[in-house]
């Protein structure tokens, strides 16, 4: 029996197969006008596991009329997109679509890659990173051709270089790409703090900033719960809370995906939301703030000249960064950032785009 997602693969004509079902109203013999709400399309490239959690937390959030998804492993990929299509049901309407041609994202609103190659045993960072490069140069000219307006969301890692990859092989305006960044590491920082404090994580103002990985920079002089200063109060009721006791708990938040890893082989869910989050800042034009990878010359003493992507307070919306917050750091934060620019702008160069 053929295999089909439809039943017009199955042979039958779909025409105009409503009308036995539905007729006009009998209102004189007017037509009825066509609902003309501009749909949204989001297209997930990668199929792994955070692509799906990505694409299945999108789907049920309701920030698409259309999903694409596309990844080089036809078998799993349409096994994928049928998972999700028989839960129809269950799910906001929503159309979904898969294919190993990235012209099927033809229309995208929003682009989200999260396609890569993984490490081999023994393997360099660098020549992991050019094997990547090589990857984007397939995925994301194609994406821009066929999506000349959309914005581009990086979530491959890694993430800040990639992110600078892929606004050098689009031709887009920086405020269109952005990369998922310290965004999923600022809510681990935050629920770290909330879990300790005894509040809801949503009431913690507190940011991861920097790089997305080991430089990663905390940034206590501003974390706070209701306008209160948490970092003042903590030392103040706990001597514990000293320098090295703070990097102990940077440590774990950027430590905290591989403990994930280790028990499960993957991380997934918290990315999934993480992404959807900002998919929905994005398309929604929400104007909220997310740590979020962006071309960051000129802010923080980073040099002007250093194109060098890495997450900072932005406000997102429809255009994609709307802004970036200009935060207060110490002399001590500002340091760390400068760094982990440094140490970002370095592997950037190495790649020769």
């Amino acid at each position: 029996m053929k295999k089909a997602s439809s039943l017009s693969e199955l042979g039958f004509d779909a025409g105009d197969a409503s009308s036995g079902f539905f007729r006009p109203v009998a209102d004189g013999g007017a037509t009825p006008t066509a609902h003309r709400r501009r749909l949204t399309k989001v297209s997930v490239i990668g199929a792994g596991n955070v692509g799906m959690a990505i694409a299945q937390t999108i789907l049920t959030r309701d920030l698409a009329d259309e999903i694409a998804l596309v990844d080089a492993l036809p078998d799993k990929l349409r096994g994928e997109m049928l998972d999700l299509q028989h839960a129809a049901a269950f799910l906001p309407r929503t159309r979904l679509v898969s294919d190993t041609d990235l012209a099927v994202t033809r229309g995208s609103d929003l682009a989200i890659v999260t396609a890569g190659a993984r490490q081999i045993p023994g393997e360099s960072r660098l020549n992991l990173l050019q094997r990547n490069v090589a990857l984007f140069r397939k995925i994301v000219p194609a994406l821009a051709e066929h999506s000349p307006e959309a914005l581009l969301l990086i979530v491959s890692n890694p993430v800040d270089v990639l992110t600078y990859v892929a606004w050098k092989l689009s031709g887009f305006p920086a405020s269109r790409v952005i990369g998922s960044g310290t965004n999923l590491d600022s809510s681990r920082f935050r629920f770290l703090l909330a879990e300790h404090l005894d509040v809801n994580a949503q009431d913690v103002q507190a940011y991861m900033v920097g790089e997305h990985g080991d430089s990663s920079v905390a940034v206590w002089s501003s974390v706070s719960v209701a306008g209160m200063p948490v970092l003042k109060s903590l030392q103040a009721s706990h001597r514990c809370f000293d320098e090295e006791a703070l990097e102990s708990i940077r440590r774990s938040v950027v430590d905290s995906a591989y403990e994930v890893i280790s028990l499960k082989g993957y991380t997934s869910w918290a990315i999934g939301y993480s992404v959807a989050s900002l998919a929905a800042s994005l398309l929604r034009d929400q104007r909220r703030i997310h740590p979020v990878s962006v071309l960051a010359r000129g802010f923080h003493g980073i040099p002007a000249e250093n194109d060098v992507f890495l997450s900072l307070p932005a406000r997102l919306g429809r255009g994609g960064v709307l802004g970036v917050a200009e935060m207060e750091l110490t002399e001590e934060e500002a340091r760390r950032l400068r760094r982990s620019a440094k140490t970002l702008w370095e592997n950037c160069q190495q790649l020769g785009l």
